[in-house]
């Protein structure tokens, strides 16, 4: 018996650190195109320079290797004269499956800086979490904005 008990006790730990190996961290790093689908812009009364931005915008993910991804997102902004805060949910669909995260960041002096958060995912990316930031890129496009994307994403093992 005694000997049943220890084999029952370490299966189920090979079983658990066999799980654990199964979990995975991947980094997709791609250009991001987006541009605006319905967006409502705000002026404040009294305050010169001030809107409230909100709206859904569409994006396509760029990979280096050439394969894409889509993104629908909601997005709001407060800004004032052009730089300020922002926030929204983003939903990335890639081949693989889905990402979605919510962000947040900033705008000076024409420049956009933020991060992600991952909140859930399908597919490969089934209840993925992690982290990602936002950056400018060279834009020379008008009406669309062109951004660099890093997301750290982690997904559980099974």
């Amino acid at each position: 018996m005694r000997n049943f008990i220890t084999f029952f006790v370490s299966s189920v730990a090979i079983v658990v650190a066999g799980s654990t190996a199964l979990a995975g961290e991947k980094v997709l790093e791609f250009k991001l195109v987006t541009k605006p689908v319905d967006v409502k812009v705000i002026e404040a009364a009294n305050v010169e320079g001030q809107t409230v931005v909100s709206g859904k915008f569409f994006g396509v993910a760029i990979f280096s290797d050439g394969h894409i991804g889509v993104k629908e997102f909601v997005h709001s902004g407060d800004m004032l004269k052009g730089s300020g805060s922002y926030y929204g949910y983003s939903t990335y669909t890639f081949e693989e499956g889905a990402i979605t995260a919510r962000y947040t960041g900033a705008i000076k002096d024409g420049k956009s800086n933020g991060e992600y958060t991952i909140l859930s995912g399908t597919g490969a990316y089934a209840n993925a979490t992690g982290t990602g930031t936002i950056e400018s890129a060279p834009n020379p496009f008008k009406g669309v904005n062109l951004l660099n994307i890093k997301l750290v994403v982690r997904t559980p093992g099974s």
